[in-house]
């Protein structure tokens, strides 16, 4: 149980580097027949951490440090100047949320081989191909994954 716990907290890190789609030849280094024994459809949550890179914190910089600047005068209007440009900065920058949360639509398949071994997958979800207890599939296996279709 705790080894599949660990498989399925370290998909998303695997399967998210190279997208397949089902309309790309790729090569294949292994096939491999069998039956569904057992279909499970799970939701993954993952946090994602914004990838803002500050031009909205240096804009409300700016902006808050022009309307500083319309009030006060002398060494007052400087003051103003610099409080209004923290005060937009950091306005701006705690509008945007700086995480965000993304569901994952997967399923994991029991599949028994041809040859007899119980062979477990955990892909992304398609529409198009949902699968059912003794759907014929088979197993592709790629450089970097593993993915499994039906037999047509």
């Amino acid at each position: 149980m705790r080894t599949f716990l660990m498989l399925l907290l370290l998909l998303p890190l695997t399967t998210t580097a190279a997208p397949y789609n089902r309309n790309e030849a790729r090569a294949v280094n292994q096939v491999v027949f069998g039956q569904v024994d057992t279909v499970r459809y799970i939701t993954h949550q993952e946090v994602i951490n914004s990838q803002r890179n500050g031009w909205e914190t240096l804009l409300g910089g700016v902006v808050g440090g022009l309307i500083g600047n319309q009030f006060g005068g002398g060494s007052g209007r400087e003051v103003a100047t610099a409080v209004g440009a923290v005060a937009g900065a950091s306005i701006a920058h705690n509008r945007q949320p700086s995480q965000k949360i993304v569901n994952y639509r997967l399923v994991e398949l029991l599949i028994k081989a041809d040859d007899g071994r119980l062979i477990d997958v955990i892909q992304d979800v398609d529409q198009q191909m949902l699968f059912q207890r003794g759907d014929h599939v088979r197993i592709l296996y790629f450089d970097d994954g593993v993915r499994v279709d039906k037999v047509l």
